[in-house]
């Protein structure tokens, strides 16, 4: 009789207090910039830290603040700074930003001493080995942040243009105006 007694009572509670839960996250709902969504959506989404953010939203919050310029996703390149931009309705000046190729780093082997330091910095898990081992690099995973170039102590890792072949060649793109037309 008691156990059914406090089944019933556990479960009138957890209702309950569920209800209020609710109530409570509709009445204290934080309603945030549209804008900041659509700008994050355009950006890479790599969360590589090049911008100097923690990740792609917070740069996102930063751009429509006008607290970053457009120029911040170094990825991205000319073409997202353009379109950050046009979607900001700000000027920019891309005089100082060149296009990036992609790039991906790579290890030689023979100045490897296997130190791990660089595996401890790669945010996205690119690097592969184990302490006093050689290093691997798995390309695919690499977002060429270059977190890796900068702490080798031996100079090892490098950032190379990748290798087109024919799973990532891609149609050149046309030219925006045609001269003469």
């Amino acid at each position: 009789m008691y156990i059914l007694f406090a089944a019933i009572s556990l479960a009138a509670l957890g209702m309950g207090l569920g209800f209020l839960l609710g109530a409570a996250s509709r009445y204290f709902k934080v309603e945030e910039n549209p804008l900041i969504d659509e700008i994050e959506a355009m950006m890479p989404g790599s969360q590589c830290g090049q911008c100097a953010f923690p990740g792609c939203r917070p740069a996102a919050e930063a751009l429509v603040a006008g607290e970053a310029p457009p120029t911040l996703c170094p990825p991205g390149g000319k073409a997202l700074a353009e379109r950050l931009a046009n979607k900001l309705s700000i000027e920019l000046d891309l005089s100082g930003m060149g296009d990036m190729v992609p790039q991906v780093a790579w290890i030689d082997e023979s100045l490897c001493i296997g130190c791990a330091r660089c595996i401890k910095l790669c945010p996205t898990d690119a690097l592969v080995g184990a302490p006093k081992m050689i290093h691997a690099v798995v390309a695919d995973a690499c977002i060429a942040c270059a977190k890796c170039v900068e702490v080798c102590p031996t100079e090892c890792l490098k950032m190379h243009p990748v290798k087109v072949n024919l799973r990532l060649w891609r149609w050149p793109k046309p030219e925006t105006a045609m001269a003469g037309a």
